[in-house]
């Protein structure tokens, strides 16, 4: 399968084509705060028709990201270093991923994040640490 021939998202400053492939909407940015939707889809489940693991730990990651960011200035970049998923209940329906920014050094950042389904039943629970990558001009 693949993704509708459309414009990409703006991921709160940055292009990201996994993201936009599985369809994640980001909905808002804040320092030390992210929320984004993922829309239910049958492509992204399991044999049990539950939004895949997989899926829902890269949206983790993403948001989580973001809320380490804190803003759509993407001259800073984050690489995941650490993150441990817990899974609580069946991801069924379009889920709402909320992640905070909890401690933010000079160079490694430490994020928490929940996934929700649209009744409020909590879905997953993720911690993640963060390399914080400054992008340099004329650097890659």
């Amino acid at each position: 399968m693949t993704a509708p021939a459309s414009t990409q998202t703006d991921y709160f400053g940055l292009t990201i084509p996994f993201m936009h492939f599985i369809g994640l909407v980001p909905e808002s940015i804040a320092p030390g705060y992210a929320r984004t939707t993922l829309p239910w889809r049958k492509d992204l489940t399991n044999s049990r028709g539950d939004v895949h693991g997989g899926t829902l730990m890269s949206v983790l990651d993403f948001t989580l990201s973001a809320a380490a960011r804190g803003s759509a200035d993407a001259s800073e970049g984050m690489a995941t270093i650490d993150m441990n998923t817990t899974f609580l209940s069946p991801g069924s329906g379009d889920l709402v991923v909320e992640a905070r920014c909890l401690r933010r050094g000079a160079s490694i950042a430490f994020c928490e994040g929940d996934i929700r389904r649209a009744d409020g039943e909590l879905v997953a629970r993720a911690t993640a640490t963060f390399k914080i990558i400054r992008r340099r001009p004329g650097g890659d």
